[in-house]
């Protein structure tokens, strides 16, 4: 029977072309919207590494001023400073506690081509340690990382992205060549393959939805080589003396770090370590504020920077409400639809048809509007989203893309949707009385 109310409905569709394209395009108009919006909240808050998301906290101390919190916020203790002083980062990272860690920082400086005809450019520079690579599950195209000796010896080594690579080494195996940047020869050890985690969660604060950085080496490198600072840099006193050691000795907060705790018993261990090493510090005349050590994983840590903008999630609920009226002009179509079919439902009545019968036949009908709404809801919200491309750019690239799972979701939506706005109409369709449509034949 399913078969047979299938050939009906797209026979009653094709009756009435220019009322069921009126429905299938009211319909395409709300998902299209929808799926726009619900596609870029969807990959905004998706977990960026979800293997190993529970594992990975994002450290933070509350080394700020005593007069006033870093930052306002509705919780009863204020949120420390989102990043670290350099003191912090590498005192952590000597204590070695943690089953892997990573302290980080961003900063830039000019790449010079080997090639003469080649011009000399910017890239970024992401300062980190050798585990970062493991931690974040980094895919490489050629060799490795460096290892631990290089951090500690201060290696002139790099680790190169992909595009990097492909542009200064033509994307052949540059492992073991010469890379000049910032006045200085680096030896390549490693080249990363396409890696764009998003959002990028190990550094939110400096972008959320920007591209990884270019070029990586070992994060002492700030210090011997006096690397510029990129990112967010905030102080609260400024710092004692002048130059780039006073800086890195000062209370100014410009480095993040992360460390890898694979259960909750190293967690645990972990934050007692913080705060043992937090009392430490107190006691050196440093830390005036309460205690307020925080580990946060991916997912909270996301949640609680508000990777997921406001807006966005206004302009979802707007579409949702769009679809909403969209599907109330639906519903008077479907009456109206429904009412010109009065004659037949009041014969097919007459000739042995129950209510429930007419019903499914009905919902299929509406159903396949729906399937029909949704298809080409699909494809406004490609549009929708090469929309957003364009008005964005690179910044919301990766975010502006359908997937299986929105496709689904799209088809489901529509369909749903349709029979929802069709159970009224065809309720009244059904309880026609066929002697009077009998009688008027």
């Amino acid at each position: 029977m399913f078969t047979y109310y299938l050939k009906l409905a797209f026979k009653s569709i094709k009756r009435n072309p220019i009322l069921s394209t009126l429905m299938v395009m009211a319909i395409a108009l709300g998902i299209g919207a929808s799926i726009t919006t619900i596609t870029v909240n969807y990959l905004m808050s998706a977990d960026p590494i979800p293997q190993k998301s529970q594992q990975l906290f994002y450290v933070q101390v509350d080394s700020w001023d005593p007069n006033e919190a870093y930052s306002d916020n509705s919780d009863e203790v204020a949120p420390p400073p989102s990043q670290l002083t350099y003191t912090e980062a590498t005192n952590l990272m000597a204590a070695k506690r943690a089953y892997k860690q990573t302290a980080m920082a961003k900063s830039g400086g000019i790449i010079e081509p080997q090639s003469q005809d080649a011009k000399p450019f910017e890239a970024s520079i992401r300062l980190t340690f050798a585990d970062f690579f493991s931690m974040f599950d980094v895919p490489f195209q050629y060799g490795n990382s460096w290892d631990e000796q290089s951090d500690i010896n201060r290696d002139l080594v790099v680790v190169l992205s992909k595009n990097i690579n492909d542009k200064v080494f033509g994307g052949e195996n540059s492992v073991g060549k010469n890379f000049i940047m910032s006045g200085k020869t680096f030896r390549v050890i490693g080249v990363m393959d396409n890696w764009q985690p998003v959002p990028k969660f190990y550094d939110i604060g400096n972008g959320a939805f920007d591209l990884p950085e270019e070029v990586y080496m070992p994060f002492y490198l700030k210090e011997e080589l006096e690397l510029p600072n990129w990112g967010n840099v905030n102080c609260w006193k400024t710092p004692e003396g002048e130059g780039f050691k006073a800086f890195l000795r000062s209370e100014c907060i410009n480095f993040q770090m992360w460390v890898e705790l694979p259960t909750l018993g190293d967690k645990a261990d972990y934050l007692s370590f913080l705060n043992n090493y937090v009392t430490e510090q107190k006691e050196l005349g440093r830390f005036p504020r309460p205690l307020n050590n925080r580990l946060s994983d991916v997912m909270t840590w996301m949640e609680s920077q508000k990777v997921v903008d406001r807006d966005a999630k206004l302009m979802m609920w707007l579409s949702f409400m769009f679809l909403l009226v969209c599907l109330l002009n639906t519903i008077g179509l479907l009456l109206a639809k429904f009412s010109g079919k009065a004659a037949e439902i009041g014969l097919r009545r007459a000739v042995g048809a129950s209510k429930a019968e007419l019903f499914k036949q009905h919902i299929i009908e509406a159903a396949c509007i729906g399937l029909l709404g949704g298809i080409v809801g699909l494809g406004l919200a490609f549009l929708g989203l090469q929309g957003v491309k364009s008005l964005y750019g690179d910044f919301i690239d990766n975010l502006a893309t359908l997937d299986t799972n929105m496709v689904i979701l799209a088809l489901l939506l529509a369909v749903v949707s349709s029979v929802l706005a069709g159970l009224y109409p065809t309720w009244r369709a059904c309880n026609i009385a066929p002697a009077s449509q009998l009688k008027s034949q």
